[in-house]
């Protein structure tokens, strides 16, 4: 049992002569530090260093070389009528997704865009519009296909 005992007992003491250590090493390091001690830079492959670049590696950039853009969003062509299956319908909440049959993406509506009583697994035609979250499945019908 003793054995144990003065093992934690040095790492104790190891640990807290460390630490008085890195004490003492902080207080004898002047406060006021000069700018070129706090100053780092950085090299030609992103690295933080100490030294500052040489003069001779500096490379000239032309500033009408450089273009700031944001591409442009491509215009979705969206068909008229497209025809699809109901995945899930919630009659509680009224909301509901279609699987289109050609794609076979998911498309939220709400059975305020349908024109009909709507249940799951019906075969349906529908209409694609823009929404707040993406497309939303309008004017959906029932069909016999």
């Amino acid at each position: 049992m003793l054995l144990p005992t003065s093992l934690e007992q040095k790492k104790k003491q190891k640990k807290k002569q460390e630490k008085l250590e890195k004490k003492l090493e902080k207080k004898e390091q002047p406060k006021n530090s000069s700018l070129e001690d706090m100053m780092a830079y950085v090299d030609e492959f992103g690295n933080i260093v100490d030294t500052p670049p040489e003069p001779s590696r500096k490379s000239k950039i032309d500033l009408d070389d450089i273009e700031i853009s944001v591409p442009k969003k491509e215009e979705i062509q969206i068909d008229a009528v497209r025809k699809g299956r109901v995945d899930f319908f919630n009659h509680d909440k009224g909301y509901g997704f279609i699987k289109e049959n050609d794609t076979n993406e998911s498309y939220f509506f709400h059975i305020n865009a349908t024109e009909e009583e709507i249940d799951e697994q019906d075969k349906v035609s529908f209409e694609l519009e823009k929404g707040p979250k993406g497309l939303n499945a309008v004017k959906v019908r029932k069909t016999t296909t």
